[in-house]
This record gives C-alpha cells, sequence and structure tokens, in this order.
C-alpha cells in the first residue's frame, strides 16, 4: 500500500472517531430525508448553519415536502427566500420540485447523473445528496472542504485553477471510505465549520492535526492559496419613495437580469457628473412616463453584492402632477400599497433595510433629517 493511501486512511479513520462524539445535531440530520437534505444544502451555499436556520425552519414550516413546494406560487416561494440572497437558487428549487412532481411522482431519483440534470444541482449538491440521504459513495467538495484538503495536503496552486480542482476531487474520493459516505462527508463539513475554519484555525483541536502538512509546515493559515479578484465596481444608484396618501409606490423587476420578479422601488443609476435629486426624476420620467418631485433624503444604504457594491441614494417623493398615473416600461408589475402590505412582496435586501428605516417611529420627515449623510450598511448575494 502506498504512502497517499496510508495517510488516506488515516484521516478516514480519525475523522470518523472525530464525527462519532463531536457532530452538530442539526434537524436535517434527523431522518435524513432527500428532500431536507436538498433544501439545507442549497441554503448554505455562501451561508453559514447558524444564519439559515431560522431560514430553514420557516421554509420547512410552509413547504414541508415536494408537492408543496411544487404547488406555491413563485412570489411566495421568493417572500420565504428573501434575506439569503441569489435568488436564482430559490426559482431553480420551484422548478426542480414542479420536475420531482411530474416526472418522479414526487421522489428524489437515487442516482447521481439523474440529479444532475435537475435544475441547480451541480456536482456537489447531487453529491451531497447522494452521499448523505442514500450514503452512497459519492466523494463532496465545497469550500470547507476544499479548504481542509488544501490544508491538509499543503496544496500550492491557486484554488480557482482548474488543475486545483481536479485534485481536490480526487483527493476526496480517495479519501472516502466505502460504505460511510454519509459519516464521513459530514464530517468533513462539519469539521470545516467547526475546527478548520477560514481564519485562525483551532489546529490544537484537529483530530487530522497529525497528519495534516498544513500543521506541519506551519503554513494551515495560509491554505488555500486564492486566485486574484477583481475589485467590485462601485455604483451610485438613486431610488424613490414615491408617496400618495398613505401607500408608496412599488414595481416588479422582470423575469430576466439582475434580481428578476423581486419587488423594488423605481430608480436607477447615477450618470456621471449627476446628481442623485436629478438622476431620480430622469429615472421616473424613463421608466414610468411620470414627473416627481424629490422631497428629502431618508436614507444612504451602502450595498454590497458579489461583483459590485452601490451607494444607494433614497428619497420621499411626490407626484408632479396628481393625475398622471404610472406607465411601465421596464418593470412587469407596479402597485400602490402601504407599508404594512409591503411585508407580503419579496424585496431585495437594500430595499428591506429601506423599508425598516421608513417604519421608524421618528416618521419620514424627520427621519429625512436624522438620515441626512449617514449610512446605512447592509451586505447581499445574489
Amino acid at each position: 500500500m502506498g504512502r497517499l493511501a496510508v495517510a488516506c486512511q488515516q484521516v478516514s479513520a480519525s475523522l470518523l472517531r472525530w464525527f462519532e462524539t463531536g457532530q452538530r445535531n442539526l434537524p436535517w440530520r434527523q431522518q435524513y430525508h432527500p428532500y431536507e437534505i436538498w433544501i439545507s444544502e442549497i441554503m448554505l451555499q455562501q451561508t453559514q448553519v447558524k444564519t439559515m436556520l431560522p431560514y430553514y425552519a420557516r421554509w420547512m414550516g410552509r413547504f414541508p415536502d415536494i408537492p408543496a413546494l411544487a404547488g406555491a406560487p413563485e412570489e411566495e416561494l421568493l417572500k420565504y427566500w428573501e434575506g439569503l440572497g441569489y435568488y436564482a437558487r430559490a426559482r431553480n428549487i420551484h422548478k426542480t420540485a414542479r420536475i420531482l412532481v411530474e416526472e418522479f411522482d414526487s421522489v428524489f431519483p437515487m442516482r447521481y447523473d439523474m440529479l444532475r440534470g435537475l435544475p441547480g444541482i451541480g456536482p456537489y449538491t447531487a453529491g451531497a445528496i447522494m452521499s448523505i440521504a442514500f450514503n452512497a459513495d459519492c466523494p463532496v467538495v465545497d469550500g470547507n472542504v476544499a479548504r481542509i484538503l488544501t490544508r491538509l495536503f499543503d496544496l500550492r496552486t491557486p484554488l480557482g485553477e482548474r488543475i486545483t480542482q481536479q485534485t481536490l476531487w480526487n483527493l476526496a474520493g480517495r479519501l472516502l471510505p466505502k460504505g460511510r459516505a454519509r459519516s464521513f462527508n459530514q464530517a468533513l463539513m462539519d469539521l470545516g465549520a467547526l475546527v478548520c475554519t477560514p481564519q485562525k484555525p483551532a489546529c490544537a483541536q484537529c483530530p487530522l492535526r497529525e497528519v495534516c502538512l498544513g500543521h506541519r509546515r506551519d503554513v494551515a493559515a495560509q491554505r488555500p492559496v486564492r486566485s486574484r479578484v477583481k475589485a467590485p465596481q462601485a455604483l451610485q444608484v438613486a431610488v424613490g419613495v414615491l408617496v400618495e396618501g398613505c401607500r408608496v409606490f412599488i414595481q416588479k423587476r422582470p423575469p430576466h437580469g439582475l434580481m428578476p420578479h423581486l419587488w423594488e422601488f423605481p430608480g436607477g443609476k447615477l450618470h456621471p457628473g449627476e446628481s442623485p435629486e436629478a438622476a431620480l426624476v430622469r429615472e421616473f420620467k424613463e421608466e414610468l412616463e411620470i414627473g416627481v418631485v424629490p422631497l428629502q433624503k431618508v436614507a444612504m444604504i451602502r450595498h454590497s453584492y458579489t461583483s459590485f457594491k452601490v451607494m444607494l441614494h433614497a428619497f420621499s417623493c411626490r407626484l408632479e402632477d396628481s393625475l398622471q398615473q404610472p406607465v411601465l416600461h421596464s418593470a412587469v408589475d407596479g402597485r400602490w400599497a402601504t407599508l404594512a402590505e409591503l411585508d407580503h412582496y419579496p424585496f431585495p435586501a437594500a430595499s428591506r433595510k429601506l423599508i425598516a428605516i421608513l417604519r421608524e417611529p421618528q416618521g419620514w420627515r424627520e427621519q429625512g433629517k436624522t438620515r441626512e449623510g449617514k449610512e446605512q450598511h447592509v451586505a447581499t448575494t445574489l
């Protein structure tokens, strides 16, 4: 038996022993239902367990099984996903649920290749469902697993390179003990979340420290090697809270492009040299064919996306002519709603932050004074 094979056996045995006593008590680990594994894995992409648990509980309370999910309106689904970001994942969940109902009698197929053919299920998610739900011998490589393996074997090529990804998947397959995929893959996930963390890994508590090259060579904190990432583009955006009596105007984004099918306050990007107020007036003219008068600034919200960051200038405003009615151009729906009614619509995270500001006891007018020049910070992903 070669040196690598011996090391892989040591890793597998040590990790399984650790998992027997150190595993996390998570709701989808009670019965290992494939539906619950699937939803948990999609929610956990780019999100930590402690953050997603309330979303998971609320989701399962409303959509306890595949038929309930498939039969729900998309807008309700997006509302329950609100705050997790990457809304395309929620739409793919909906598509997959309907396919499972129509073609698989609401039962997950127990074949990796068939899972890979479903919307939103990539190599990692398919491997997670197969191994955790069905205990099939399928490796998994996500961010946690990649971090562990690059430290364990001291991989020095950048994480984003194809050769690195191929090496990681090969190693994950070599390490996987036959017939123990459910426990082993979850052990890797727990180790990455609890011990082999991105910052300040707790090497002294790690069951793999004796065989970890990164620990031996004191380079664990420098692994994985990251590829160079472009600096996010900075954008200035103006949005208007158009008030008519006790209602505000909201519109629904089209089904394609950024944040499809989510609701928003009208507005858009500032042109070079343009003031936020001027941009607001121009956007309302171009997109809704109405004239508006900006009243006062409600808030400034800094909003970070994956590839760009936005400074959102939010103003309360009124119609220039009360007889005018919005004419939709880019949006697919628009309506007047009270602040309380906004809870029924799915909004991006930045808009939710704005809605929370609008609801503060000081009221909009005073809020416009107190928020002037102050920034509210919110980060989200799409």
